[in-house]
């Protein structure tokens, strides 16, 4: 059952306001759905239209997923060089939060997902404002 579902613009600004409708799921589903936007942003580009998803799974547990057209942009794992490398991180922040986490590919666009322990119910989740919506 999907819990929480916006269309909206991948911009460096959307990241923050995508943390703020969000806010009644715990810090690590803002942080890894926070991730997963930053991912697109950088690797796909500013403005790609995007669907971020929350459901919660027949097991219990919460899935995040980012759905864009950037299928040439593979998400892989990589590991930051040094300390001050300023990327890197944001799918090894996924990888040690989440039970699991992958990619599917799908008729010109792929979806980026990650599963997270337990789950928020849905009834406490409010609907995005309609200012926040953007259109495709």
């Amino acid at each position: 059952m999907t819990a929480f579902e916006l269309g909206l613009l991948a911009t460096s600004k959307a990241v923050p306001e995508l943390r703020h409708l969000l806010r009644p799921y715990g810090y690590d589903v803002r942080l890894c759905a926070s991730e997963l936007l930053t991912n697109v942003v950088d690797h796909v580009g500013e403005g790609t239209p995007v669907t971020v998803r929350v459901t919660v799974t027949g097991r219990g547990h919460t899935r995040v997923e980012v759905t864009d057209p950037g299928t040439r942009a593979l998400s892989v794992l990589l590991r930051p060089t040094a300390d001050t490398d300023e990327s890197g991180r944001g799918l090894a922040l996924i990888e040690a939060l989440a039970l699991r986490w992958g990619v599917e590919h799908d008729r010109g666009h792929k979806t980026v997902w990650c599963e997270l322990e337990g789950e928020t119910p849905p009834s406490t989740v409010q609907e995005p404002s309609a200012p926040a919506r953007s259109s495709r």
